[in-house]
Parts: C-alpha cells; structure tokens; sequence
C-alpha cells in the first residue's frame, strides 16, 4: 500500500481530549500525543513534503462539541485530510447516567451529519479513528460494574463508527484492536493510568496504528 499523504496537503485532526494533550496549553501547537507523534514519524520518513498539520481536539468533547464549531475548527480549513477521534465522551456520558448524555441514535446522526458536510463543503478525504477503552474487561464481564458497562457500550459505538466509515468511504483506524493484541502480553497499566487517557506509550501505539491505516 503506497503512502497517501502528499506533498503540500493539509491534514486536520480533530476530537477530544486524547486529541487535543495540551496542544492549547503548554505543548502548542500539536499537542504531545499521538497528533504529534504521528507528525514527526511522517516528517523523518519523508522530509521536506511542505505539509500543514493543525491539531484541533478540545478536550471533553463529544459529537455535539465538534458539531458546535465544525464551521470554526473544520471546514474554514479547507483541508486535504481529517482525521477525526469522537466518542469516549459520548459513551461515558451514556453508561454512568450523566445529565444530558448523548445516546447512540444522537451519536450517529450527528456524527453523520458533520461528515455529511465534510464531503459537501470541502474536498478532504475522512480518517475515522474508532474509540477505545483500555481494559481487560471484554464485553459480558462483570456487566454490573462500570467498566464491564463500558466495555458492553463501546461495542455500541464502534459499530456506529464502523457503519459510517462504510457509508462515506473513510479509512478506519483501529485504536482497540491495537490494545487488545497487546493485552494479550502485557499489563494495560503499561500503556494508561486509567483506561480512557493513554500515556506515552499508549499515543505511540495509537500514532502507529493510525500511520499503518494510510500506508506510512
């Protein structure tokens, strides 16, 4: 599979906070995560492609955020690729009851409806980069529990992710998976402090997976 990013592009990542990683505050203007990372693996590959990169995420986002500012923070960037992480905080806010949370039905009509407009409004190709939950805890278990709930939702949600991808003919990232085959050989606590923000390594197995799914 050849590279997909070309010389000059622009290449937009927005999301949540697994996105964002400080890059409004003191590691502007990427972030220090997977953004960045994914940036600087690109860059020493293939040096002096004149690329833009901008870093978007906010952190404690969810569909209805991004769809808020998607004029602001999308598409008056007019950029050749978005990458975009949506989710963790939709899913969060279903299972633990919170006020107002955004169910799967409003999860996927509204992300359909912002990539509905990015195919409308510009002409960037869609990376859709699936949420993830770093446990152990495997759908069925412990289902009383919350991590066990999560774990039940994320599948919910993935599958939204995956339908759309479908639909609009986006590249899938595959950020559980990744973790999952991990797992199998190592502690998850190698990789987050909890399971929904990774640490370094986590981003750097995030970034890989990401680079993977265009050909890097």
């Amino acid at each position: 599979m050849p590279f997909l990013l070309r010389r000059g592009q622009k290449v937009l990542f927005i999301g949540d906070s697994i996105t964002d990683c400080g890059r409004r505050l003191e590691h502007r203007p990427l972030g220090a995560g997977y953004v960045h990372m994914v940036v600087d693996l690109i860059e020493t590959r293939y040096p002096g492609r004149q690329m833009t990169w901008i870093n978007c995420g906010i952190g404690g986002n969810t569909v209805r955020d991004l769809t808020e500012r998607w004029t602001d923070d999308y598409i008056r960037h007019q950029p050749d690729w978005v990458s975009i992480m949506i989710g963790i905080n939709d899913l969060n806010g279903w299972v633990s009851g919170f006020e107002n949370p955004v169910p799967p039905d409003e999860y996927e009509a509204l992300y359909d409806g912002i990539l509905s407009r990015a195919c409308q409004e510009t002409k960037a190709r869609l990376i859709l980069v699936m949420p993830f939950y770093m446990s152990t805890i495997r759908p069925g278990d412990e289902i009383e529990h919350h991590r066990g709930r999560m774990a039940a939702g994320l599948v919910t949600y993935s599958r939204i992710a995956e339908r759309l991808a479908r639909r609009y003919g986006a590249i899938l990232v595959r950020p559980q998976k990744a973790f999952d085959r991990q797992f199998r050989k190592r502690d998850p606590d190698e990789f987050c402090d909890e399971p929904v923000h990774p640490n370094a390594s986590g981003h750097l197995l995030i970034a890989h997976t990401w680079l993977q799914a265009v050909g890097w």
